[in-house]
């Protein structure tokens, strides 16, 4: 079903896998006692051939920025050959802070610019358009190169778009074989037919996927996991892309090369029925 390691868009060309840092570095504040096992799977991924990294400042409370700068130094790779996003937490929508959340995401990272920042949850009575005036000036800045959101409905969505001086490349949601809430309400769609990309956080459940024959069946078929299977489906949706996680170098592993496997129509089409 055509090639599944990119989704191309405005000549823009995304892995359809990447890798989610949340956990790496702590949950909602950092914990040191997890640096090294966080610093692993940073490499696995850097090694395996990630090139999408996606954080946030609420991860780990900046720890995680932190980590993946730290990582993507170390691995000596072109900055221009990775895509880094981030997120502005909605406690930081007023245009001052939005400007401030961003210098401390660059200054984790260590880094000039982020390829795509997201208004990470939408905020209780915020004035978008004052967060898009200091979003849009991010951009017009060189500091942030695309805009988007996250967990954002069908009307913010569209209200978003219409306050952004640039496209909104993704909004990202959760999105699973058995999580189909914003295919539901209408947002998938909406995505597709508007050229925006639809990230899909929570591909596997968090690890608590739940098995069943069909799953079972394909992945033997396919000589691959279940998990691997489960990614498959997720990507096989055009303008959909995915940002698994883990600390295991091996499943790391295993979920970018999910990306290989090319499930026929018939199987996509029982995997969506179940």
């Amino acid at each position: 079903m055509g090639n599944m390691k990119y989704e191309t868009l405005r000549g823009l060309s995304l892995p359809k896998i990447g890798f989610g840092a949340w956990r790496i570095g702590g949950n909602s504040s950092p914990n040191p006692s997890l640096d090294s096992k966080s610093l692993t799977a940073l490499r696995s991924t850097l090694e395996v051939g990630y090139t999408h990294f996606d954080t946030a400042e609420s991860y780990a409370d900046g720890h995680s920025e932190e980590l993946v700068g730290e990582a993507v130094r170390e691995s000596g790779k072109n900055r221009e050959e990775l895509f880094i996003t981030s997120k502005v937490t909605p406690s930081h929508l007023k245009y001052d802070d939005v400007l401030k959340a961003c210098e401390g995401s660059l200054r984790r990272l260590s880094m000039d610019y982020i390829d795509l920042y997201l208004i990470h949850w939408p905020g209780t009575g915020t004035n978008y358009e004052e967060t898009f005036r200091a979003l849009n000036k991010l951009v017009r800045d060189g500091k942030v190169k695309h805009l988007g959101v996250s967990n954002f409905d069908l009307k913010l969505l569209k209200q978003a778009q219409s306050l952004s001086e640039t496209p909104i490349l993704t909004n990202q949601v959760p999105f699973s074989i058995s999580d189909r809430s914003y295919v539901n309400n209408g947002v998938l769609d909406y995505c597709q037919q508007n050229d925006i990309l639809f990230t899909a956080y929570s591909p596997v459940d968090e690890g608590n996927l739940r098995s069943n024959k069909i799953l079972e069946a394909t992945a033997k078929a396919h000589n691959a996991t279940v998990f691997q299977i489960a990614l498959a489906w997720v990507i096989s949706h055009p303008r959909v892309i995915t940002i698994p996680m883990s600390f295991d170098p091996q499943h790391i592993k295993e979920n970018f090369e999910a990306a290989e496997i090319g499930l026929t129509k018939e199987e996509v089409e029982l995997l969506t029925s179940k």
